[in-house]
This record gives structure tokens, C-alpha cells and sequence, in this order.
């Protein structure tokens, strides 16, 4: 169980992390996307686009947004589901591969869209798609979604996380405060909230995931996260890699360590299954 001031780093010369095996064949990427090695994963992001595997799941369409909803095979209700949360390019490839990864571990993954559409291709555009989003609507959205996760026939979730990486890591974050139904909240280098009265309002464990390398996020700035998280009593946990922002990303050149990325996601498998398969 998380303590409320658990604070780990995380140096990859002393953790555990599986080597990725060998790339399979295009049949073998089909059937198993999303539990991919870190190897793996990293490949599909080396592929142009008619020679990925096929997308999991599918479109949904939930309080006038999109979203991307990927299923475990076979899986009995009800499924713990997992609300997706894209960086600030927008609901991609990558996204939807991470829905696909997630669902290969047992989840109702619905990777919502907060940009209405919209899939930035350069920092330029991603940053004006940004700073379009509507705070009041984005949690309109999240909320819709994940009262999908709950009440559709296909889902019926009874257990509940959001997992968001940077722009969509800071929204994880927002939405455990606005969702108190949530049971896990897992944020990969979002800009943290350092108000206690504010993170007072969120009753799920949190998983913060950051780089010491992150400039957009120094460590005092995580630091400062922590204290605040212990001082609003949140049960969390913030682990610490030796990697720049956005290094779980394989499209993110110069920035992407296969070594963080694998060992913060058998943190963030480990972290879901404990707080949502009971």
C-alpha cells in the first residue's frame, strides 16, 4: 500500500528492467498490441502508418467528443477501466497504442479527446491547440467518460484509474480532483497543482511518474509536489527517473529512454493491478 509521503528514485543502473525481446512478425504485433515489450512498442512508432498493426478498439462518441475505446479480449464484466489522457499533440497513434497496451492488461481503456479533433503535427500547433482547451468543458468530458467506463453494457467498471501523460499527465491530475469516484490516478510529467486545499479533494492513490531531466519540471518543482500531496493526505508515490520530459514517448527524438519507459510502466502495471483488480 502507498504510504502519503513515499518518494522513490529511480536509478536504471539498479532497477530490474526487462530487456525487450525481438521483434515479431506483423501477425504476432496483431495479437499481441499492447502487451508489447518496450522494444516492441518502440518499433510501432518506427512504422509508417499503412504498416502498423491495426487498431484494437474503436471510435466512441460520448458528450459531443470522440474518444478511442480498446477492450480486453474475452474479458468478463465488469472490467476495470482506465480513462486515457493525450499529451498536448493530441489524441494520436500513440495515444490509441497505449489504449491498445493497456487493454492487454485486462482494461476497458477509453482515451478521450480534449482538442475536438484536432491532432497537432508541430510544436507550434500543439501549442495553439492547447491553449484552446476549455477547462469547465475538458471536465465535462472526463466526467462523461468516465461515467461511461461505468454504466455501459460492454464495460460496467466498478474499479476506476486515469493515466495522462505531460499536458494529459497535469489533466490526470485535475481529473482525480474532479472524479472522487476514481481509484487510481497515475501522471507521467504533468505540471503538478501545489495547492493543498485544492489536492484535498482527491480520494485515489497517486502515481506521479517525472525525469530529473525535465526542465519544464525541476526537481524542487516535484519536490514541492510531494510535500503538498502529504500535507492534503493523498496516498501517492513519486518516482524519479534519470530522463528528460516526455521519455516514455517513442516519437519524442532526443528524448525517448527505453530503460525509463520500461521500468516506469512495470511501476504504473503494478500500481493499476493493485488498485484496480480487487
Amino acid at each position: 500500500m502507498l504510504g502519503c509521503a513515499a518518494v522513490v528514485w529511480l536509478s536504471l543502473s539498479g532497477c530490474a528492467a526487462k530487456q525487450g525481446v525481438e521483434k515479431g512478425s506483423p501477425e504476432a504485433r496483431r495479437e499481441e498490441l499492447g502487451g508489447l515489450t518496450e522494444k516492441e512498442f518502440q518499433a510501432l512508432h518506427e512504422l509508417k502508418a499503412e504498416a502498423a498493426p491495426p487498431r484494437k478498439g474503436q471510435m466512441v462518441e460520448l458528450s459531443g467528443a470522440r474518444a478511442y475505446l480498446s477492450l480486453p479480449e474475452n474479458a468478463r464484466k465488469p472490467v476495470p477501466g482506465v480513462l486515457v489522457i493525450h499529451e498536448w499533440w493530441g489524441l494520436n497513434e500513440h495515444i490509441m497504442h497505449w489504449a491498445d497496451r493497456l487493454a492487454a492488461q485486462g482494461y476497458a481503456a477509453l482515451a478521450v479527446d480534449l482538442y475536438g479533433g484536432k491532432v497537432a503535427a508541430t510544436p507550434e500547433e500543439a501549442m495553439a491547440a492547447m491553449k484552446t482547451v476549455e477547462p469547465a468543458r475538458s471536465r465535462e468530458i472526463l466526467k462523461a467518460a468516465h461515467q461511461y467506463l461505468m454504466t455501459s453494457s460492454r464495460v460496467q467498471s466498478t474499479r476506476t484509474g486515469v493515466v495522462g501523460w505531460c499536458f494529459g499527465g497535469a489533466w490526470s491530475l485535475r481529473a482525480g480532483m474532479a472524479i472522487p469516484e476514481l481509484n487510481a490516478v497515475v501522471m507521467y510529467y504533468g505540471r503538478p497543482v501545489l495547492n493543498v486545499d485544492e489536492l484535498k479533494s482527491i480520494k485515489a492513490p497517486v502515481l506521479g511518474v517525472f525525469g530529473s531531466k525535465d526542465e519544464s519540471i525541476p526537481n524542487d518543482v516535484v519536490e514541492e509536489f510531494d510535500e503538498a500531496l502529504s500535507d492534503a493526505g493523498v496516498a501517492h508515490r513519486i518516482l524519479k527517473y534519470d530522463a528528460p520530459h516526455a521519455f516514455a514517448n517513442p516519437s519524442a527524438p532526443g528524448r525517448y529512454n527505453a530503460e525509463a519507459a520500461e521500468a516506469a510502466w512495470e511501476q504504473v502495471k503494478g500500481f493499476l493491478a493493485e488498485n484496480l483488480k480487487q
